[in-house]
C-alpha cells in the first residue's frame, strides 16, 4: 500500500502515529500566571541535545478556551517554565485520567489524584512520585503547518531521579517500567532492555 497524506489513506483510521513507534510519553506540568496548575501527557515528546541538555514536546489541537492552543502550551507561554514527568507503566491509569478535556484552571493533579511536588528550579509543580522529572526553561514555541501545531522546545534545568530508579550509579528503566505510546489508543509497557556495542566503541 502507499498512499499521499493529502489525499488521504482510505482506511478505517489513521496510520501516521502507528507508524512512528514507541513514542516516550512527556507528562507536563505547569502553572500559569494566577497559580492554578495543570498537568497533560503529550506523546510527541524528546530529548534533542546534550549541552545544554534540551527537549522538546508538541501539542497538537486546541481547546475553546485557550486561544488556538491548550493549558500546557498557553501556561508556558506565560511564565517560561514547565516540568516534563517520566511515565511508568504503574501509572498509566492517573495519567490518562490527567488527558481529560476540563475548564482552563480546573487542576488535573487533583481530577486524576496525582500528589504533586515543589520542583527546584522553577515555579511549578511536578509529580512526586515519577521515576524522574526534568524542569525546564522555555527555549521558543514554534508553530508548525496546520491547525494547533505547536513545538516547545526546552532547557533542563534540573533533574529529579527516583532513588529507586538508581542502581550501581545508572538510571536503571526496568526498575520502574517505562510506559510508551503506540497508534491509536494502544500503549505499550517496556521490559527487554540490551546494550549493543558501536563499531567504534
Amino acid at each position: 500500500m502507499f498512499y499521499i497524506p493529502a489525499d488521504g489513506h482510505g482506511l478505517p483510521h489513521n496510520p501516521f502515529n502507528a507508524i512512528v513507534t514507541p513514542r516516550p510519553i512527556a507528562w507536563v506540568s505547569t502553572r500559569d500566571g494566577t497559580g492554578q496548575d495543570n498537568l497533560a501527557p503529550y506523546s510527541f515528546f524528546n530529548a534533542v541535545a546534550y549541552v545544554p541538555p534540551q527537549i522538546m514536546f508538541a501539542s497538537t489541537s486546541e481547546k475553546p478556551d485557550r486561544d488556538g492552543t491548550k493549558d500546557s502550551v498557553g501556561n508556558i507561554r506565560d511564565t517560561g517554565v514547565f516540568c516534563v514527568n517520566i511515565v511508568e507503566y504503574a501509572m498509566r491509569g492517573v495519567m490518562n485520567a490527567s488527558s481529560a478535556a476540563l475548564a482552563r484552571g480546573e487542576d488535573e493533579f487533583f481530577v486524576a489524584g496525582v500528589e504533586k511536588a515543589a520542583c527546584a528550579t522553577i515555579d511549578c509543580p511536578r509529580v512526586a512520585e515519577a521515576p524522574a522529572s526534568l524542569e525546564c526553561r522555555l527555549i521558543q514555541i514554534l508553530q508548525l503547518p496546520g491547525k494547533a501545531n505547536f513545538t516547545v522546545f526546552g532547557e533542563v534545568t534540573g533533574v529529579h531521579l527516583r532513588d529507586d530508579c538508581l542502581v550501581d550509579g545508572r538510571f536503571d528503566v526496568t526498575r520502574y517500567t517505562p510506559l510508551a505510546r503506540m497508534g491509536y489508543r494502544d500503549y505499550a509497557a517496556i521490559g527487554a532492555v540490551f546494550e549493543l556495542a558501536r563499531p567504534d566503541d
